[in-house]
């Protein structure tokens, strides 16, 4: 008999009955019916998992499990025989009872010996085989839940399987999954081969740039992708709409589309060029050809989703209320994202803050309410019991444009300035965000580092997520908002301000977001409460607002220009009236002369200046920085490619700690009096190719802790005066080739703060001679790693 019908058969659940009988009814075999109970009782999770688990066993293993079945069966007859005996014919009973503990023996000894010994090792085998099952599974689930089921088979066909169709469309709900299907189908292998790997992925969002996305797609159609970035004169005019003949297979997806009039900008009608449109909406037929409506998941994958997110596994663990979990993914109605946010939210919670939480989504569900509105409603749960500082960060998220990356440095810097926190604990709280699936912090090594700059590392947030921040911060009156925000770009400033301007406004943030603004498309407001300034534009010039004069206690500004070219701004003397201002964020601007009597900032301590043109304001022979920025703490210059060499005066700023001069590909002089910088904490010269030098007097830094040169390619040594740097506890010289030697080890074995060294495999045995001389210091050597990430807007 095979092993699996044997336990088929239920002999041993059934053989136990009948001993429960026995043990209740006859006093001969009382003791041997119980100890049979015991083992068999021990035995029987054994059986049950071997049962279900289908495993094949060997010929030898067999037989023997063969032969304790038939002992087993041999022990149902004679338990029947014990019960069917009368209480009068003791002789018989007495035979039975002999018979009892010899069978109790027999099992005994084979459930000690070889089957205990055969079970456990088949049970560890199928645990793993189980284990190697669920792996599987796993991967299964995370495929269908990103591919298979919201259809990556269908959209693929529509692209690769069908000639006739050159726009094809995928819509959905904010948060079913439409964005990350995409993203399935440009990593698809089938679809890369088809389209040679010519595909190119755009996000256009509400407020689209269309000049500067028509330039991108046309620079990759005609194979001239960097005029995307820098020239728009050869797009043609017009609508996109031109008939080519045939070319290269080209697949260009159009990610976020909230308009048909864009989306008729950014189509060609070419035989081999295929358009993926993603989008909430569905668009006409006749401009998008077929369209995939994504479906949301099914109750078993909402529930996996689900638990995935709440408890680390896909299955509801025991010791939860599976009442309750199941009435919560109900309520989420088969929203992956919804799903994921909320699942996170109760992690670690206790039973009663989860029967809390369904109360509030249930109390959440109008029936006049939309799709979107319901979604918004359960969302805020995820958000209604965060700390309230936690909750306040999460509603600053806000501020800033849709689909675009937020600098993780002004997070911060904002956080730290209207929350009254400091650095450390403003990580954290980004940290906590990204946990809990309410924003992405973008995957970067150095995130969190020591000394990690946070300039060149974004985090993004989901359009859901942002609708979000903006229904629960654009309650209330608009004079009282704590926020005052624009939930996309437009051409002039909502006609609900204008008409409240008779009145203060008490925002503690404002965010405007429009294109060109000249003088006449202001009106005068008055923020009296206003800390935070983000103005998000796209134009080649810029007149700053002028009611930044009636912003008496405004400590942070941040101007960001995401058009192509750098935008002149005008009106940047008015900045001289904010006595307050702590913060200045500066991106791909001019930056306006410095001269001392049109700029005082005396209160300033951080001044970043990104994508910018900077030579014209650093003119030696008319600035005097220590005049301008008596206070400053933090200079930070990146990717400005017009800087050639720093002024002498920035060494006469005694109070700097940070300076920061990275991916300035011209730059090739420091000054030469930087050594008097003696409260300088980092210097950090990261991607500088140019620079060949560093100046002797570096030595004299005696409070630098760390120093980055890394991929400063061309610089060709570090000085001797190097070692006098006795506070120094990091060098980050990652890719620096024309480094090939170092100073004399006994005079580097004189810096004792040292702790970490990240370098080139051909210098690093240098400093793992220091190693051994001091026990704190670790050698890294580092991977070469390139990214363009700072060209996506």
């Amino acid at each position: 008999m095979a092993f699996n019908d044997f336990f088929a058969g239920e002999i041993a659940t059934e053989l136990l009955k009948q001993l429960l009988s026995i043990s209740r009814k006859s006093c001969l075999c009382k003791s041997s019916a119980d100890n049979l109970i015991t083992s068999i009782e021990e035995l029987l999770p054994i059986i049950n998992e071997i049962k279900y688990s289908g495993v094949e066993l060997s010929a030898i293993r067999q037989s023997q499990l063969d032969r304790f079945s038939e002992t087993l069966r041999g022990g149902l007859e004679l338990a029947r025989k014990v019960l069917a005996s009368g209480r009068w014919n003791v002789y018989k009973n007495l035979q039975l009872a002999r018979k009892m503990e010899r069978l109790e023996k027999q099992v005994s000894r084979f459930v000690s010996g070889p089957m205990q010994a055969h079970l456990l090792a088949d049970v560890h085998h199928m645990r793993f085989e189980t284990m190697e099952r669920f792996d599987r599974l796993e991967g299964r689930l995370e495929q269908r839940l990103n591919s298979m089921k919201i259809g990556k088979s269908k959209v693929k066909k529509m692209i690769i399987g069908r000639d006739d169709l050159n726009v094809v469309g995928i819509c959905g709900i904010g948060g079913s999954g439409k964005t990350t299907l995409a993203n399935e189908i440009c990593r698809d292998n089938q679809v890369r081969s088809y389209f040679n790997n010519r595909i190119l992925f755009l996000t256009v969002s509400q407020s689209p740039d269309l000049q500067q996305l028509r330039a991108r797609i046309w620079g990759f159609l005609t194979g001239n992708e960097a005029m995307g970035y820098t020239n728009n004169l050869f797009v043609p005019q017009g609508k996109l709409q031109c008939e080519w003949g045939s070319g290269p297979r080209t697949l260009v997806v159009l990610d976020d589309v909230w308009s048909l009039s864009a989306l008729e900008q950014l189509i060609f009608r070419i035989p081999t060029y295929k358009t993926l449109v993603v989008s909430r909406f569905k668009f006409p037929t006749p401009v998008v050809n077929e369209v995939y409506n994504v479906e949301l998941l099914r109750e078993d994958e909402s529930l996996s989703l689900f638990c995935h997110s709440a408890f680390g596994q896909k299955w509801i663990p025991p010791t939860a209320n599976e009442t309750l979990v199941k009435q919560i993914v109900h309520e989420c109605k088969g929203l992956p994202l919804a799903l994921k946010v909320i699942g996170a939210s109760l992690r670690d919670q206790p039973e009663m803050y989860w029967a809390s939480a369904k109360k509030r989504l249930l109390r959440g569900e109008p029936i006049c309410e939309s799709h979107e509105n319901k979604l918004l409603e359960r969302m805020a749960i995820s958000v209604e019991y965060l700390n309230k500082k936690v909750k306040e960060c999460f509603l600053d998220l806000g501020s800033f444009p849709e689909d675009k990356k937020i600098p993780l440095d002004v997070l911060i810097n904002m956080w730290v300035e209207i929350h009254d926190i400091d650095e450390e604990e403003a990580f954290a709280i980004l940290v906590e965000l990204s946990d809990k699936n309410l924003l992405t912090l973008v995957k970067d090594p150095r995130v969190g580092d020591a000394y990690s700059s946070y300039y060149e590392i974004c985090v993004t947030q989901h359009d859901v997520l942002r609708d979000l921040a903006l229904h629960l911060s654009n309650q209330g009156d608009v004079n009282e908002r704590k926020r005052l925000l624009m939930p996309r770009r437009d051409t002039e400033l909502p006609r609900e301000w204008e008409r409240n301007t008779d009145q203060p406004f008490n925002a503690q943030i404002v965010s405007v977001h429009t294109g060109e603004m000249r003088e006449m498309d202001w009106f005068r407001m008055e923020f009296p409460k206003a800390e935070v300034l983000i103005l998000n534009f796209s134009s080649n010039e810029y007149f700053l607002p002028p009611f930044i004069d009636d912003m008496p206690k405004l400590r942070a500004l941040i101007v960001i220009n995401y058009g192509t070219n750098e935008a002149i701004l005008e009106n940047f003397s008015d900045l001289t009236n904010l006595a307050n201002l702590r913060s200045l964020w500066l991106e791909k601007t001019w930056v306006p002369q410095l001269t001392n009597p049109t700029v005082h900032m005396k209160n300033l301590r951080k001044l970043s200046m990104v994508l910018c043109k900077v030579n014209n304001s650093f003119n030696p022979s008319v600035i005097d920085l220590p005049l301008i920025f008596p206070r400053l703490l933090e200079l930070i210059i990146d990717h400005c490619h017009d800087l050639i060499k720093l002024p002498s005066s920035i060494c006469e700023v005694n109070s700097l700690q940070n300076l920061s001069i990275t991916n300035c590909h011209r730059l090739c002089e420091l000054p030469a009096d930087l050594g008097i910088l003696k409260k300088l904490q980092v210097l950090r010269l990261y991607a500088c190719p140019e620079l060949k030098m560093l100046p002797p007097r570096i030595g004299e830094l005696i409070g630098l802790k760390y120093l980055d040169i890394s991929q400063c390619f061309n610089l060709r040594c570090l000085p001797g005066e190097i070692v006098r740097l006795a506070s120094l506890e990091k060098i980050d010289m990652r890719e620096c080739s024309q480094i090939v030697s170092l100073p004399p080890r006994t005079a580097l074995s004189n810096m004792k703060s040292l702790r970490r060294i990240i370098c080139d495999d051909e210098v690093s045995w240098q400093w793992r001679y220091l190693e051994k001389t001091n026990p704190n210091l670790h050698v890294q050597v580092a991977e070469k790693c390139y990214s363009l990430d700072w060209l996506d807007g």
